[in-house]
């Protein structure tokens, strides 16, 4: 499984192990267009045998989607489309300050930490999800 945390500048990635129970960050995708950011996750898809994808979803605080939302559900369709995969739209919600906070704790220096927080979201994101269908 492949969680995604996806930005206007970059695209957190995260992976499962092979029996979905842990997630593990990938190297974050700078983003470019859409052709290489398509071309990249697909080199991701192919390495790992990704047979389902977990895209982040932001939503409001009130739970409504907003334009952000909007742009995901159309991101989730294209890699649908591209990859014939199914894509799970997953409420994102606090993930990043989560992922924040989970960093201050840590002696990494600031700049470091900016590298990683997309990278902690996609593994939050992804093991959110996997612990929803776990218990459901």
């Amino acid at each position: 499984m492949l969680g995604l945390d996806v930005g206007a500048r970059r695209i957190g990635v995260a992976i499962s192990d092979l029996l979905g129970i842990t997630a593990q960050g990938l190297a974050t995708i700078q983003r470019q267009n859409k052709r290489t950011d398509l071309a990249a996750l697909e080199k991701v898809i192919r390495e790992h045998g990704v047979s389902e994808i977990v895209v982040g979803l932001p939503l409001r605080m009130s739970g409504a989607e907003g334009i952000q939302a909007e742009k995901m559900q159309l991101f989730a369709e294209e890699l649908r489309k591209r990859f014939k995969l199914p894509v799970h739209l997953w409420d994102e919600r606090l993930t990043s300050a989560q992922a924040n906070r989970l960093l201050r704790e840590t002696e990494m220096s600031i700049k470091r930490r900016g590298e990683v927080v997309d990278q902690m979201a996609a593994v939050l994101i992804l093991q959110s999800w996997m612990e929803a269908k776990g218990s459901s």
